[in-house]
C-alpha cells in the first residue's frame, strides 16, 4: 500500500467519522460501497467534499465516471493522483 493510499484511508475514517474502523483495517481493494466499507450516497457527498478541501479535486455526483472512481481507495487515489491541484489556489490538472 502507497503513503498516499494511506492517506486517503485516513480521510475516509476522518471526513465520515468512522468509530469502529481505522484506516489500517480499511483494504485498499474492497468495495466502498455496498460489501466492504458499507457506505451510502450521503458518506459519497461529504467524502467528495472533504476530497475537494483536502486536495482540490471536484467529483461530481452525476459524473458518470463517479462510480468507477469510487470503487475502491486505489481507484479513489489513483483518480485524486491525477487530478489533484498543484498547489494553493492551483488549478486541477
Amino acid at each position: 500500500m502507497s503513503d498516499f493510499e494511506r492517506e486517503i484511508k485516513q480521510l475516509i475514517v476522518d471526513a465520515l467519522m468512522l468509530e469502529d474502523v481505522t484506516a489500517d483495517e480499511i483494504d485498499t481493494d474492497a468495495p466502498l460501497f455496498g460489501e466492504g466499507l458499507a457506505l451510502d450516497s450521503i458518506d459519497a457527498l461529504e467524502l467528495a467534499l472533504a476530497i475537494d478541501n483536502q486536495f482540490g479535486v471536484k467529483i461530481k455526483a452525476d459524473d458518470a465516471n463517479a462510480r468507477p472512481v469510487f470503487r475502491s481507495v486505489r481507484s479513489l487515489a489513483a483518480h485524486v493522483a491525477a487530478h489533484r491541484s498543484k498547489g494553493p489556489g492551483g488549478d486541477d490538472a
